[in-house]
């Protein structure tokens, strides 16, 4: 190997691929590589600007590396794909326990108890006609206080026997979600419009 010594060092200080490649830390071969892609540049055949590309070489293997900005948002961005994919991971489990009957949505809740008070409100506003006929054929307040004590107490056991159908709540979740495709296959097919 050839070893050249260079005594001073200016702008028109030239090399040959072997200096050039010794001084980058690089192989022969990976220099004539970069000379081909255009990245380094030669004066003559084989002879380097030493200054100039090593300038060049440097401001080259700098574009491969991120700056400390673009690594902040690099972790950001993990950061808030972390957290979509746990939230998304939640949104499953929570429907997976949806279906099972664990989790109720508020909407299933208040559509539930809606069904419960309409049922009350039914029963509570047929007691007066009913109450009406069976009072009527009564002449003390005794007799008429016993029938509508029995006509509350069969509305109160009417309602005691209601009870929590996990089978229809299933079904209620079921045609909720039917309802919401539908409305986004609508939305889609007025959109791709």
């Amino acid at each position: 190997m050839e070893q050249t010594t260079l005594t001073t060092l200016n702008d028109e200080t030239v090399v040959n691929t072997t200096t050039m490649a010794a001084v980058l830390g690089l192989t022969v071969r990976r220099v004539q590589q970069l000379i081909q892609d255009g990245t380094l540049q030669t004066e003559s055949k084989g002879r380097i600007l030493l200054i100039e590309n090593v300038q060049r070489y440097i401001s080259y293997a700098g574009n491969g590396r991120i700056s400390e900005e673009e690594q902040k948002l690099e972790i950001a961005k993990k950061a808030a794909d972390v957290k979509i994919k746990k939230a998304r991971a939640d949104i499953l489990r929570l429907e997976a326990e949806e279906l099972k009957g664990n989790f109720h949505r508020s909407e299933d809740v208040e559509a539930i108890t809606t069904d419960l008070v309409m049922s009350i409100r039914s029963m509570l506003t047929s007691l007066p006609g009913r109450l009406a006929v069976a009072v009527a054929q009564h002449d003390s307040a005794e007799e008429c206080s016993i029938i509508i004590k029995e006509q509350i107490n069969d509305v109160l056991n009417a309602l005691a026997e209601y009870d929590y159908n996990p089978k229809k709540y299933e079904e209620r979740v079921r045609q909720r979600r039917a309802w919401a495709e539908a409305m986004e296959e609508e939305l889609e097919e007025s959109d791709a419009e």
